[in-house]
């Protein structure tokens, strides 16, 4: 911010006189005319609450997809990209879709993730779609494919502190989160939602594998998986034993297969017209949501 714009924004006092700086200014001095004292305090609170909402009211401005970067504790940068409901004002809470990519998209050129899967999708319907959606970027090379998603991986674990960064900088409905990924992506969904089951309101696997070791932890997950009958990367018995496995641990996954489609199952799944309305209408309880 320029220097001279804070200089008016912020008044410069002390903190050893901000006391007496209030006192002087509510009137206990004798000669000052209690109203107008009081007056001059709250036209001054007005001024204090609109510096410190400054970076708030800019960040309510921007919308649609923007570029960010997270630094971890070490001081490393990763691009993400963070799309930005049209109509967000920062005057109220949305639901959340964290995307993970496939192998194809992973780099550090902090673009390619949201070009393939769920970020055409939105594109289809941007002005109106009432999600923030975020897409970090596996940059691990040395990682290998199935498994730069996975939640003990650098990439998953990065997945989640952006997740924690967006919670902060936007008003966010923790009791609509949702995890979301494709191939690569769809088996760190399965592993992530698997490490932390609490945290998800539903999951949308695409054409990847989870470990059925896990269906207990998944069976209270509202889950929605997709895959093409006829992937050739993937194959779709991957998604089926996760998803019988679940059901009886007494889980109730959706799954839809969709029969004659290769390895791009992502395309019909996230044009499928139930799914956004679907997980709308997903939410953790208040006791899973603190």
């Amino acid at each position: 911010m320029n220097g001279k714009l804070m200089k008016l924004l912020t008044p410069s006092i002390d903190k050893r006189n901000w006391k007496r700086f209030l006192l002087l200014e509510c009137g206990i001095q004798q000669k000052s005319n209690l109203v107008t004292s009081l007056s001059k305090f709250i036209i001054l609170s007005i001024i204090m609450i609109s510096a410190s909402n400054f970076n708030s009211t800019i960040i309510a401005g921007e919308t649609g997809f923007l570029d960010r970067v997270y630094k971890n504790s070490e001081g490393k940068e990763f691009k993400y990209i963070v799309f930005v409901p049209h109509d967000y004002k920062g005057d109220k809470e949305y639901p959340v879709i964290l995307f993970l990519h496939g192998a194809g998209e992973s780099g550090s050129d902090g673009k390619r993730q949201a070009k393939v899967g769920l970020g055409p999708a939105i594109r289809k319907q941007e002005k109106t779609f009432p999600f923030i959606a975020i897409f970090p970027q596996a940059s691990d090379m040395k990682t290998p494919i199935p498994r730069r998603w996975l939640a003990e991986s650098p990439d998953g674990k990065n997945a989640l502190a952006i997740l924690a960064e967006i919670e902060k900088t936007y008003k966010v409905n923790k009791k609509q989160i949702y995890l979301s990924g494709l191939s690569m992506g769809g088996f760190g969904t399965w592993s992530i939602a698997s490490a932390h089951p609490k945290l998800w309101a539903a999951i949308v696997p695409i054409c990847g594998g989870g470990d059925v070791k896990n269906a207990e932890k998944l069976k209270n997950i509202p889950i929605w998986c997709f895959h093409g009958g006829a992937d050739p990367v993937v194959p779709a018995k991957l998604s089926q034993s996760m998803i019988d496995a679940i059901k009886k641990a007494g889980g109730q996954p959706k799954y839809t297969e969709f029969s004659g489609v290769g390895h791009n199952s992502w395309d019909a799944a996230y044009a499928t017209k139930e799914l956004f309305t679907w997980l709308l209408e997903q939410k953790l309880a208040d006791e899973k949501a603190k």
